[in-house]
């Protein structure tokens, strides 16, 4: 398991969350070991733009399409795994086709969206596992991609968008696992599982 280092500055806490499960994971830009990790990690705080044109820096785009053991994406890192972000008109990894797009601020709502959010599963899949109707997750952020065939399971904040995404060996968790207690320590266990 690594967690790649794509800049993002929730990378402590991600780690942290592991290492209470019991799972070291070095934050590396090294291809050779994110290539032959069981997992990979791909977290994120920040903008798009920024994350991307480090991840081209590092020579990282191509290697992360191509990987094919268990791949997951956090906050920003799920939004990386997409084909594009309205968040700077920034072309991202194209592993899920979908627009990453800014919330929709309405009357009584804030953006960013930045609290705990109930999560609805939509489909069944072992990420969720033992995920309880009533489980909530810790969010911040101000853009989302929208319910789709490959969302897992959703959340509202004015309007759905996927909470959890999946395709293939590729996976995204738009909250933070490592910020989500009971919740988020099933689901990152859930995902060392798959």
């Amino acid at each position: 398991m690594v967690l790649v280092d794509a800049g993002g500055t929730n990378i402590g806490s991600v780690r942290y969350a592991l290492q209470r499960l019991g799972v070291e994971a070095p934050l590396t830009a090294d291809p050779q070991l994110i290539r032959s990790a069981g997992k990979v990690i791909l977290p994120g705080v920040g903008a798009a733009g920024p994350a991307m044109a480090r991840l081209r820096a590092l020579g990282l785009v191509e290697l992360l399409r191509g990987l094919i053991q268990p791949v997951l994406g956090v906050c920003l890192g799920m939004q990386l795994l997409c084909a594009h972000s309205e968040e700077g008109d920034t072309d991202c990894l194209g592993l899920f086709p979908a627009t990453v797009r800014r919330l929709a601020p309405s009357p009584g709502l804030r953006v960013p969206h930045m609290g705990w959010n109930r999560l609805c599963a939509v489909r069944p899949h072992p990420l969720l596992h033992g995920l309880a109707d009533d489980a909530q997750a810790y969010f911040v952020h101000s853009y989302a991609v929208p319910v789709g065939d490959d969302t897992l399971a959703s959340a509202e904040h004015g309007q759905a968008f996927s909470a959890v995404i999946g395709r293939g060996n590729f996976f995204g968790m738009q909250f933070h696992p490592e910020r989500s207690a009971a919740v988020g320590a099933r689901l990152l266990r859930n995902f060392l599982s798959l």
